[in-house]
């Protein structure tokens, strides 16, 4: 079938693309490869999959109306992943206008292009960050998430319930995701595995939040593509057990509706990974203790059994499996970059039908 993935040229999103083409489905990429951290490894992410047969990359705002509208026209996806986004919490402080534009009328867009040509299922990323305040441990689906504490937080509340109203008028089956902390091979500058792993290696100190007690349900990028395919394919429908003297917000009774939450149950503390990257690394880190950060929540623990139920999804590798890959891609990255990861990157504004030209050679796999 035919997949549309926003966010193709993001962490996730190229790589939920490369496993769709693997199994054998059409896939058309969307990206509009911005600055928000180095475009740079944006373009060595795509040169992985950019002449793979099946494979179509558009470089397009979300945000522009028109060129989605004409997007959905002429491709028609039978499913759409939707990844595209303004990440990170902490940015939203200093640009939060980026966070309106691309994770509200932007997902609007995506919304109405599945509406208006027919799209059979929309499975969109929501995130861990939407429990905000919440306080009870682990976190699962049916409790509240009505304090965020942080405008990133609260646009990806906004997409639950802006899907569950397209569900709901039309039809529209719509599956929302509710990512933990991913991390792995071709990750996010921003995260803290590259700031770790960067600092680290050159000899640099690290800050360490809330002088180092968070937790995080640190999940291998492996076992979320495994556990986005599994969703996508797994088309919900009304929920015929929903008790109006329990409500379930995960779920609906008038529409084909779920929320699930994505990660690994299996919390890590943050210097327990930290000594696996620096036996890994070969190097310790210099550490600076710092209190907590805004927007930042203290600890993230993954319920992860309603999507298991569903789909029989089961995260499977260890943290000391997960860091040891993400520390070997690292250091062969940095070693020898991809020529992308060394050239100017293509102007953002390119036209929206351009496709992206691989480079000479496309970096470790």
């Amino acid at each position: 079938m035919k997949v549309l993935v926003t966010g193709a040229a993001g962490f996730i999103g190229h790589a939920v693309a490369a496993r769709l083409l693997e199994r054998g489905d059409e896939v058309v990429g969307v990206d509009n490869h911005n600055d928000y951290y180095d475009p740079a490894l944006k373009e060595a992410r795509v040169a992985r999959i950019i002449g793979r047969a099946g494979y179509r990359h558009v470089r397009m705002d979300v945000a522009d109306r028109d060129a989605m509208e004409r997007l959905f026209a002429l491709h028609r996806p039978a499913r759409v992943v939707h990844l595209a986004a303004q990440a990170g919490v902490r940015h939203a402080s200093v640009d939060p206008h980026a966070y309106v534009s691309s994770n509200l009328v932007g997902f609007l867009h995506v919304l109405e292009g599945c509406r208006n040509h027919g799209a059979e299922h929309l499975v969109f990323a929501s995130s861990s960050s939407v429990y905000g305040a919440g306080r009870q441990l682990p976190f699962a689906e049916h409790q509240g998430t009505d304090h965020p504490l942080s405008l990133y937080a609260a646009t990806k509340k906004a997409n639950e319930v802006m899907a569950h109203s397209y569900a709901h008028l039309y039809g529209l089956p719509a599956t929302g995701l509710r990512f933990f902390t991913v991390y792995g091979p071709w990750g996010r500058p921003d995260m803290s595995p590259m700031l770790f792993a960067r600092a680290i290696m050159g000899g640099d100190p690290i800050s360490v939040f809330n002088h180092g007690r968070h937790t995080r349900s640190f999940t291998y990028i492996d076992d979320i593509v495994e556990g986005v395919l599994r969703a996508l394919d797994h088309l919900p429908t009304p929920d015929a057990h929903w008790d109006p003297a329990a409500p379930d917000p995960a779920s609906s009774p008038v529409a084909p509706y779920r929320l699930y939450n994505i990660g690994n149950g299996r919390p890590v503390e943050l210097m327990r990974f930290i000594q696996l990257l620096e036996s890994r690394l070969g190097r310790k880190a210099k550490m600076e203790f710092l209190p907590m950060q805004p927007g930042d929540m203290p600890d993230t623990v993954c319920d992860e059994s309603a999507l298991e139920a569903a789909t029989g999804h089961v995260p499977r590798i260890s943290i000391e499996e997960g860091v040891a890959g993400f520390a070997d891609w690292y250091l062969g990255y940095t070693a020898s970059p991809p020529v992308a990861a060394r050239q100017a990157p293509r102007p953002v504004n390119a036209p929206d039908t351009a496709p992206v030209r691989a480079p000479a050679f496309a970096g470790p796999a």
